[in-house]
C-alpha cells in the first residue's frame, strides 16, 4: 500500500519508504543527520527517474515523435507540480541546476542589467555563501554599495537598522531559514519593509521549502530560490521563483538551444518564459524525480512532515543544551527548523563529526558555507545535525551516546 493510502501519518512507515536508511556503516545502522546538505530520497523519486529512463528517455520539445512527447510531458507536468505546491504559477518557475544556480541567475541577469556603480543592495550576516559571492563578484565588477543587516548573539536578525538600512537600497537578499542556526526569519514583514523603501526582495528557500508549509506568495518576495535535493528530491535540479513581469524584463543568462524563438546570423529572438533560461537539455530526469518527491511530500501531509520534524528538533536541542561543555548556537527551538549546530568545549567539530562516524551517525562539521554568520558568532565551525520526518528519536540517543564517547576520548 502506498503511503497516500494510509489512513494515519506514521513517521515509521514514511522511513520505510527510504532505503538507504536501512543500510549499515561500519558495521552499525545508519543514523543520518546531515539533512540539511542534502536530504535522502524515497523509492517513489528513484523510480520516477529510473522509470524515465527506461521507457521515456528522449530530448524534450522538438522531438514530434511520442517518447519525446511523453518527456516533454513529464517535465513540464513536474514544473506545474512544483509550482502549485508553493502557490506559484509554472510560468513563474524557472527550473535551475540548483539554488546557487538561481541566484547566481538573479544576480547575473537583473543585477547586471539594473545595477550600476553605487547602487545599494542589502543582505544579511546570515547567508550562505551562495547568496554572498555573486554579489560580491557584482560588487567588484559595477561599484556597487553592499551592506548588511547584523545578527544578534541569539541568532536572529537585528532588525533595529533596517530602514536605514534600506535607505536607497535597489534589492534585499536574505534567507528564509539559516542553514547553520535554523532561525526561521519574519520574510514577510521584513520584505513588506524592504518594498517600502523601493526595493525587490530575493529569498533563499533551500532550507525552508523542505521543511515548512507555506505560499511564496505570503512571502511577498520577488525572486524565491529552491533547491530539489534537499527536499526529497535529486541534485542537479533546483529552481526559480520570480514574478512574471521581471522574468520577461530580464535578458538571457545563458545563450543556446530551447531558450529561443528564431536565429538568424543577424540575431537572435527569445523564447518565452520561463523557457528564455532554460539553455540547452535541461535536467529531465531531474525535474521528474522532483515532481515526484512533491508528490511524495503531499501525500504525507506538509503539516504532518513540519510536525514531526519539529518534536525532534525540540528534543534534540534540549537534550543537547543539557550536555556539559557543549554550545547549542542560534535562538530557542520554537524560532526555529530542521537542525541545530553546537560546539564542544575542548574538541574541534571535525573530531566530533569523526569520533560520531565510527558509530555510523552522519553530521556535517565546519563552516556549513557560512563563514561570516560563524565570525559573528564568535566560532570557526561548528557540527551540525539536521533533521528530516525520517528520523527517529532513537537518532537523537545515538547522537548524544556518540558525544559522551568524544568526551571520553578526548578527556573533557
Amino acid at each position: 500500500m502506498k503511503l497516500a493510502q494510509a489512513s494515519k501519518f506514521s513517521a515509521a512507515r514514511l522511513r520505510e519508504e527510504f532505503p538507504i536508511l536501512a543500510r549499515t556503516v561500519h558495521g552499525k545502522p545508519l543514523v543520518y543527520l546531515d539533512s540539511a546538505a542534502t536530504s535522502q530520497k524515497p523509492r517513489a523519486v528513484l523510480e520516477a527517474m529510473q522509470d524515465y529512463y527506461q521507457r521515456t528517455n528522449a530530448n524534450i520539445h522538438r522531438g514530434v515523435y511520442q517518447i519525446s512527447e511523453d518527456a516533454t510531458t513529464l517535465y513540464e507536468q513536474a514544473r506545474k507540480r512544483i509550482a502549485a505546491s508553493l502557490g506559484a504559477s509554472p510560468r513563474e518557475l524557472v527550473f535551475t541546476g540548483n539554488a546557487t544556480a538561481a541566484v547566481n541567475l538573479v544576480a547575473y541577469s537583473w543585477g547586471r542589467s539594473r545595477l550600476k556603480q553605487g547602487d545599494v543592495v542589502v543582505l544579511t550576516e546570515m547567508e550562505h555563501h551562495a547568496n554572498l559571492v555573486p554579489w560580491h563578484i557584482l560588487r567588484d565588477e559595477r561599484g556597487i554599495e553592499i551592506r548588511y543587516i547584523p545578527v544578534t548573539p541569539e541568532g536572529r536578525l537585528d532588525l533595529s537598522n533596517l530602514d536605514a538600512l534600506l535607505s536607497g537600497a535597489k534589492l534585499l537578499g536574505l534567507t528564509h531559514v539559516s542553514n547553520v542556526l535554523g532561525t526561521v526569519n519574519p520574510v514577510a514583514e521584513i520584505a513588506a519593509r524592504a518594498h517600502a523603501a523601493g526595493a525587490l526582495v530575493l529569498v533563499d528557500g533551500a532550507q525552508s521549502a523542505p521543511h515548512l508549509h507555506f505560499s511564496v506568495a505570503d512571502l511577498g518576495c520577488d525572486f524565491f530560490v529552491l533547491t530539489g535535493h534537499k527536499m526529497f528530491g535529486p541534485t542537479g535540479i533546483g529552481g526559480l521563483i520570480a514574478r512574471r513581469e521581471l522574468l520577461d524584463s530580464m535578458p538571457p543568462f545563458m545563450g543556446g538551444g530551447d531558450m529561443i524563438r528564431e536565429v538568424k546570423l543577424s540575431g537572435s529572438r527569445w523564447n518565452s518564459v520561463p523557457h528564455k533560461f532554460e539553455a540547452g537539455t535541461p535536467p529531465i530526469a531531474e525535474a521528474i524525480g522532483l515532481g515526484a518527491a512533491v508528490d511524495f511530500m503531499e501525500s504525507a501531509g506538509r503539516d504532518n512532515l513540519e510536525e514531526t520534524e519539529r518534536a525532534l528538533v525540540n528534543e534534540a536541542h534540549e537534550r543537547l543544551s543539557q550536555e556539559p561543555g557543549v554550545r547549542v548556537l542560534g535562538p530557542p527551538s520554537t524560532e526555529r527548523v530542521c537542525l541545530v549546530s553546537f560546539v564542544m568545549e575542548g574538541i574541534h567539530p571535525h573530531d566530533v563529526a569523526a569520533v560520531l562516524d565510527r558509530d555510523a551517525v552522519c553530521v556535517r562539521a565546519g563552516h556549513h558555507c557560512a563563514q561570516p554568520l560563524h565570525e559573528a558568532l564568535g566560532v570557526d565551525a561548528s557540527a551540525r545535525a539536521s533533521f528530516h520526518a525520517y528520523n527517529q528519536p532513537s537518532d537523537i540517543d545515538a547522537l548524544i551516546a556518540g558525544l559522551h564517547r568524544a568526551r571520553a576520548l578526548f578527556g573533557v
